[in-house]
C-alpha cells in the first residue's frame, strides 16, 4: 500500500500544539506593537502639537519644501511670507518642520 494507516491523536496533545502553533503568531504581533505601531503613534501625536503650537512670527518649512514665516495664523490655514511682499496661504497640515527664529535670514 501507498499511503499508510493516519492514527488519531490524543485531544490534550491537540490542544496543547495549538497553542505552540500560536504563541509565535502572538510574540511577532508585540513585536510589531512595541517596534512600528507605537513610534509612529508617538511621532504624529509631537507632529500634531507642533502645528497646533504654530502661531504668527514662526519660521517653518512646508511639506513642499518651502521656507516662510508665518504673518497670519487661522484655525485650519496659515499664510507665510515667502519672501519680501510675497505671502502664501498653506493649510496646517502642509507644515513639515518649525524652525529655529533667524534661519530663513541666514538662508537668504
Amino acid at each position: 500500500m501507498f499511503i499508510s494507516p493516519a492514527y488519531a491523536a490524543p485531544a490534550q496533545a491537540a490542544e496543547s500544539s495549538l497553542l505552540l502553533q500560536l504563541a509565535p503568531m502572538a510574540v511577532i504581533f508585540v513585536l510589531f506593537y512595541f517596534m512600528l505601531i507605537r513610534p509612529q503613534q508617538k511621532r504624529m501625536k509631537e507632529q500634531k502639537a507642533m502645528i497646533d503650537a504654530i502661531g504668527k512670527g514662526d519660521e517653518l518649512v512646508t511639506n513642499g519644501g518651502i521656507l516662510g514665516r508665518v504673518v497670519k495664523a487661522g484655525e485650519q490655514h496659515l499664510t507665510i511670507e515667502i519672501a519680501d511682499g510675497v505671502e502664501i496661504v498653506i493649510q496646517r497640515g502642509a507644515v513639515a518642520a518649525k524652525l529655529e527664529k533667524g534661519t530663513i535670514k541666514a538662508q537668504r
